[in-house]
């Protein structure tokens, strides 16, 4: 299986989509998937979409073509992390 391709954003790319970045990998990863996590600022998330399976975000986000889009704050809050985890498997075509 390739590698999958992540794009955490969040509103400055600074507190926020690092610790969902990292909460998301650390569940991808004990899943067995093989996953590169990057994140940015909401404003860079279009120019930077096309080299992403996915993009997660905190805040809204458009122009970012057919990548799938995910906003939650589910990794944030701790609720409802399983339902969002089993989302981001089946847009990723894990599931």
């Amino acid at each position: 299986m390739a590698k999958k391709r992540i794009l955490v954003a969040c509103g400055t790319a600074i507190a926020t989509s690092t610790v969902v970045a990292m909460k998301v990998k650390e569940m991808l990863e004990k899943r067995g998937v093989d996953v590169f996590v990057d994140q940015c600022k909401a404003s860079e998330a279009p120019s930077k979409a096309s080299s992403f399976d996915l993009i997660i975000t905190t805040t809204p986000v458009s122009g970012v073509g057919d990548t799938p889009v995910i906003r939650t704050i589910s990794f944030l809050s701790g609720v409802g992390m399983e339902k969002d985890m089993e989302l981001i498997l089946e847009k990723l075509g894990l599931k």
